[in-house]
C-alpha cells in the first residue's frame, strides 16, 4: 500500500523501441506538470518583496495579453 505523502515519478512507456517518441512524451509531461518551472523557481532564494514584484509583473503581462486577444476578437 502506498503512503499518501509518497511522490510518484513521471513514467513513459517505450513501444517498439521508439526512444524519440517516448522522450517527446516525457518532455511534454514534464512541461505540463511544471517540474522544470518549479525547479528554476527554487534554484535561488527570493525575498518576499521580489516574489511579490514578479507576481505583479506577471499579472500585468497576463492582463495585457488578454486585453490584446479581446481587442483582436472584437475587431478594435
Amino acid at each position: 500500500m502506498k503512503n499518501k505523502n509518497e511522490k510518484q515519478g513521471l513514467q513513459v512507456d517505450v513501444h517498439n523501441n521508439d526512444i524519440n517518441k517516448a522522450m517527446r512524451k516525457l518532455k511534454k509531461k514534464i512541461a505540463e506538470d511544471g517540474v522544470l518551472q518549479e525547479l528554476r523557481k527554487r534554484e535561488y532564494y527570493q525575498s518576499r518583496g521580489t516574489k511579490r514584484r514578479l507576481a505583479k509583473e506577471a499579472a500585468i503581462r497576463r492582463y495585457k495579453r488578454n486585453q490584446a486577444k479581446q481587442r483582436a476578437t472584437l475587431g478594435y
